[in-house]
Parts: C-alpha cells; sequence; structure tokens
C-alpha cells in the first residue's frame, strides 16, 4: 500500500514536471530562427496555389502563428442569420489606415477569407461573397503511392509535398458585394441589400500574448490526446514517425549499454581492488581518453581506419549496396549486425569510461567501511568479501543511472547515428532540427521528458531493490 501511494504521488509529480518541460519546449520552438513553414510554402504563395491566409492557419494549427495586424469585416442589417457578427482575418501589418486608397485598392486588399467560430467568410476577386460553415480534420499530405518504382519516385520527391488542412465547406450563404467610397462594403443576397463595415486593427500586446498561450494549450490539449502534430519535413504523424524509426535505435542502445556495464563495472572494481597498480593505471588512462574523446571525431576515426583504409566494414545505413535482392532473412540480420559494430563500438567506447572512474570511487568508498573490515577479519576470502559483501553495497549509487539509461534507449544516439548515416530516431531528430521542424521537435522533445521522468521514478524503485534499508513511502 505504501508502494502504490508513493508511486501515484510521484506520478503527480511527474505530472507537473512534464508541464512545466512543455512550457520551455514551446518557448523554444517558438524562438527558433528558421521558420519552415514560409520556406516550404513561398513558392506556392508566389504561384498562386495558395493563400497567406492558408499558410497562417497551418502555423495556427500547430500553435505558431503570431497576429501582426487584423482586418474585421462586420455585417449588418437583418437578411443574413450572420447579422452582427465579426469575421477577422490576419494580415501584415500595413500602412493602409494612413493612406488614401481607391476603390480598386480597397477591392484588391479585402479580398480573402475571413472567420467567425466555425464559419468563413470568403470575399471573392470577381466581386462574389460565400459563407461556409467548415469542418476541419486537421493536417494532410499527399496519399502515399502503392509498392515499386512510383512509390521510389515519391520518396525522393518527399520534401516537395505541401502539407494542407483537410476542411470540409458547407455552404450556407452567398451573394455579390462592391466596395463603397468610405471603405465599407455594400452585399447583396437573395435581391435584399445591406451592409457591411471593414475595420483594420494593429495586433497589440495582449492580441499576440492571447495567440501564444492559445497555441500552447492548442498543442498541449492535442498532445494529451496522443496527437503530436503532422511533420514539415518527413510528411508523417510526429507520433508514427517516432514509433517507427525508434527500434533500431533501442537496439543499437541497448546492446551497447549491455555491454558498457559489463565491461566498465568489472573494470572498476578490479582497478578499485588494486588501487595505485597497474590495473588501476591502466584503467584510468582508459577512462580519461573515452571521456574526453568527442563521438564525431572518434567515429569519423573509425571510419577512416576500419572502413576506409582496411575496409573490414562499410559504413552508411543498415544495409550493403551489394546485397543481393532475394537474400535470405539470416543473410539480411547478419548484414545489419555487421554494418553495427562500428557505431556499437563508438557508445561503449565513450560512455565506460564515466562508469568505470563511478563503480571505482563508490567501491574504494565501501571498501573502507567498517563492515567490510569485519568480514575480513572474520577470515572470508578477499574475493568473498569484495563480490558478496562489497558489490551490492557498490550497486547502491549506481541505480541512480537509470535515470539517464531510460531517455538513451529510446532517443536514440544523435552524433553517432547521423556520423554513420543509420536511419534512427537521433539521426531524424538532427534532420529536423536543421530544418526547424518544430511539430516534430517538440514531439521528440516531449518525448524524451517522459522516458527521463520514468526513468527517475525507476531509479528511486530500484532503491528499495538494491538497498533493503530504503523503505519506499517513509
Amino acid at each position: 500500500m505504501d508502494m502504490l501511494k508513493y508511486v501515484v504521488k510521484r506520478l503527480l509529480m511527474a505530472v507537473l514536471i512534464l508541464f512545466g518541460v512543455s512550457i520551455i519546449i514551446y518557448a523554444l520552438a517558438r524562438m527558433m530562427p528558421t521558420d519552415f513553414v514560409d520556406n516550404q510554402y513561398s513558392s506556392a504563395l508566389q504561384q498562386g496555389t495558395m493563400q497567406q491566409e492558408d499558410v497562417d492557419r497551418i502555423k495556427e494549427l500547430y500553435g505558431l502563428y503570431t497576429p501582426e495586424a487584423f482586418l474585421t469585416v462586420q455585417l449588418t442589417g437583418e437578411d443574413s442569420e450572420f447579422a452582427g457578427k465579426e469575421f477577422t482575418r490576419d494580415t501584415k501589418i500595413s500602412d493602409y489606415e494612413d493612406v488614401e486608397m481607391g476603390i480598386k485598392d480597397r477591392a484588391e486588399w479585402y479580398v480573402g477569407s475571413y472567420d467567425w467560430k466555425d464559419h468563413r467568410l470568403y470575399l471573392n476577386k470577381d466581386g462574389s461573397w460565400v459563407i461556409y460553415k467548415v469542418e476541419s480534420r486537421g493536417a494532410v499530405v499527399e496519399e502515399e503511392p502503392e509498392e515499386g518504382a512510383q512509390k521510389e519516385e515519391a520518396e525522393e520527391e518527399e520534401d516537395d509535398k505541401l502539407i494542407t488542412l483537410d476542411e470540409v465547406l458547407t455552404e450556407v450563404e452567398r451573394g455579390a458585394y462592391t466596395v463603397s467610397e468610405d471603405g465599407s462594403l455594400a452585399l447583396t443576397l437573395n435581391g435584399a441589400s445591406f451592409t457591411a463595415s471593414v475595420m483594420y486593427e494593429k495586433a497589440g500586446f495582449w492580441s499576440k500574448t492571447g495567440a501564444v498561450l492559445g497555441g500552447y494549450f492548442s498543442w498541449l490539449g492535442n498532445m494529451i490526446k496522443g496527437d503530436l502534430g503532422m511533420s514539415f519535413k518527413y510528411k508523417k504523424p510526429v507520433e508514427d514517425v517516432i514509433m517507427q524509426n525508434m527500434g533500431i535505435s533501442f537496439a543499437i542502445a541497448f546492446v551497447a549499454t549491455i555491454l558498457q556495464f559489463a565491461i566498465a563495472i568489472p573494470l572498476g572494481i578490479k582497478a578499485a581492488t588494486h588501487q595505485y597498480g597497474v590495473v588501476d593505471y591502466t584503467v584510468t588512462v582508459l577512462a580519461m581518453i573515452g571521456i574526453s574523446l568527442p563521438t564525431f571525431f572518434l567515429a569519423a576515426l573509425f571510419i577512416r581506419l576500419f572502413a576506409v583504409q582496411l575496409g573490414w566494414f562499410e559504413v552508411g545505413g543498415l544495409v550493403s549496396g551489394s546485397l543481393p535482392v532475394d537474400a535470405s532473412w539470416f543473410v539480411r540480420f547478419g548484414d545489419i549486425l555487421w554494418h553495427m559494430v562500428l557505431p556499437m563500438a563508438v557508445l561503449v567506447i565513450l560512455s565506460i569510461g564515466s562508469l568505470m572512474r563511478y563503480t571505482r570511487t563508490n567501491t574504494l568508498e565501501v571498501l573502507n567501511a567498517d563492515y567490510i573490515r569485519t568480514a575480513r577479519a572474520k577470515g572470508l576470502s578477499e574475493r568473498t568479501v569484495v563480490y558478496k559483501h562489497a558489490f551490492r553495497n557498490t550497486m547502491i549509487p549506481l541505480v541512480t543511472m537509470m535515470a539517464g539509461i531510460l531517455p538513451s534507449l529510446f532517443g536514440g544516439a544523435m552524433i553517432t547515428e547521423t556520423v554513420f548515416s543509420i536511419p534512427g530516431i537521433g539521426k531524424l531528430a538532427y534532420d529536423a532540427l536543421v530544418v526547424a521542424d518544430i511539430p516534430f521537435i517538440m514531439g521528440y522533445n516531449m518525448f524524451l521528458a517522459i522516458m527521463t521522468v520514468l526513468g527517475t521514478l525507476l531509479s528511486d524503485l530500484m532503491y528499495a531493490v538494491v538497498d533493503p534499508r530504503v523503505k519506499i513511502g517513509k
């Protein structure tokens, strides 16, 4: 019962932590210098296949849009069921309110779409106006082609695909309009005439703040429902991209972690039991080398030595380019393992250094404890003293590393995967970061935050397993 209460308490605390983390992630994403949406849709805007309002709606869907100014159309009269309603359109800051504009200029300026709740007013170039009821289904991309040559061509052109909004428009009212000299609109509906006023206003502090807060809570609400949005770069739902590419990263990290513990802990204990000896100095030197080497440098060195000069390994991807198409699954699996040797070697070498030093320090501290001296005084063998009495207490501080292991297992090794061109989640996250794929970046970082919180909870529970003196809930 105490453990259950403790777990519930920690989970509630985790919710608060994740809420704070989500605010930080959203704020940092909003401050990214590159705007992927504007870059991606610039050609479509120039060609006239999309309007600026469409691009702004896509930004708004992801909580990324901050208004600069507003155009508001308010219908008057009683002939329309939308009389008195204000349809608003976000626009760029301009000096139109300070300039004498002709009717033609205003007519061109007014053309576009205006929103009110789930309805949209279109003022068209041909002088017609239409009000639709809008049912939004979120973001969509082009349908994936069938297997074969068409699919390969589509994958090559993936970056050229555009994300659009899946909307169902149901017409409610339709009529014609003209622009009056005072800037208002004269509208007709089923033979009846009425007017609409048009107002221009720059967005103030509260309007911009409201847009930012509204965007955050919209993203947060979708995330709670399991919808992380559509990745700008990969043109798929973010959760699908993470789940589909997490497996290879997990496999590499899992094997590397097992090897890391299997190598580092025995070496750390050996160094502690032979303090200031040859083994201790050797382990210390190796540990310092592993800690000091940058990931990209060691990875490039391995590629140069073992792949380029010696030709023992192939780098780039998961399978060899020369592998026959009809190769058996066993041959393919062996080829994948052969490609994984260098990346896993890099991960293990760079990670065992700190773990060896940590194990050595903890073991030395435990070996100087009173109960160890008592065990030796009883005549127990040194092996029994070290591996039965000292080892378990040495592991107590090491379980704190569980908090960092879980996100590393599922989050991928970004630099290693990028250097070796492994299509894992780490490399995908790096590629998305370069082009400012904000939905993927926010979803990926929240995924890592959740893994970190779960890892911390697992670490706390492991304390009770390795140390009977620790009581959960006390």
